[in-house]
């Protein structure tokens, strides 16, 4: 159903362009139907200790089912990276339209629309949204300007790079000199954001930008990991060499 895999092009402030693969409705169904049972169970199991409690159990019961049925998906969403279980489970995570990580307010906003567009409704607002948008995306995503994304598979040849990277020594005596103003621009705007980048984003960025400057970088760079090298980079220019 999602072989055709549309993808979204997003330009980051650093005038990189990343592409991220949409989530799709057949998997965005399955992993919403996945955290439908986990909820299930977790309700299942309120409603049998709640049982014991007489008519107070009736409005704990209900309590609980509200708090589980919406706090899953938000507490997931926001702790463990945009990724329910369902969601982690497919290879999917929920990111805002412009490449940030979720955050609690529009984890909330998204979430408080699936009151509306989800179960109570048989799910078929939210079909019939993520088929007509561009972004795929459900009532609660346009309301809360996230888009839900496939997960990006981190290359091997740069998870063998990394180990040696860390022995990389401190303060290489690296040549900058053929690294411009533009470059260099780029090279901090990106060091300055990527505490607030998505790890997929993050990474893919600083190999994407570590990419178009080691031609342009002399003093042994082999060993370093991409990240590194821009904040070798960086600290060269620092020191004026």
């Amino acid at each position: 159903m999602e072989d055709y895999q549309d993808r979204l092009r997003l330009t980051t402030p650093e005038g990189v362009e990343v592409d991220l693969i949409l989530g799709g409705l057949g998997s965005r169904f399955t992993a919403t139907m996945v955290d439908l049972v986990l909820k299930a169970l977790l309700i299942l199991g309120v409603t049998l200790l709640a049982s014991q409690l007489g008519v107070a159990g009736l409005v704990v019961m209900s309590i609980a089912g509200f708090a589980i049925y919406f706090g899953y998906d938000v507490l997931f969403e926001v702790l463990a990276g945009g990724r329910t279980p369902g969601k982690r489970w497919t290879g999917l995570r929920v990111l805002r339209d412009d490449g940030r990580p979720v955050d609690l307010l529009s984890s909330c906003v998204r979430n408080v629309v699936r009151l509306v567009d989800g179960l109570p409704l048989s799910y078929l607002p939210a079909m019939i949204s993520v088929l007509l948008t561009r972004k795929h995306q459900r009532l609660g995503d346009l309301a809360a300007g996230t888009i839900v994304v496939r997960e990006p598979k981190a290359p091997k040849r740069e998870a063998q790079a990394e180990p040696q990277a860390a022995f990389a020594p401190r303060g290489l005596a690296l040549d900058v000199s053929a690294v411009t103003s533009e470059d260099l621009a780029t090279v901090r705007s990106f060091l300055e954001r990527r505490p607030q980048l998505d790890p997929a984003i993050r990474d893919d960025l600083a190999r994407r930008i570590a990419s178009a400057l080691r031609p342009k970088v002399g003093g042994g760079v082999d060993g370093l990991g991409a990240e590194q090298l821009l904040e070798q980079v960086a600290s060269a220019k620092a020191r004026g060499f």
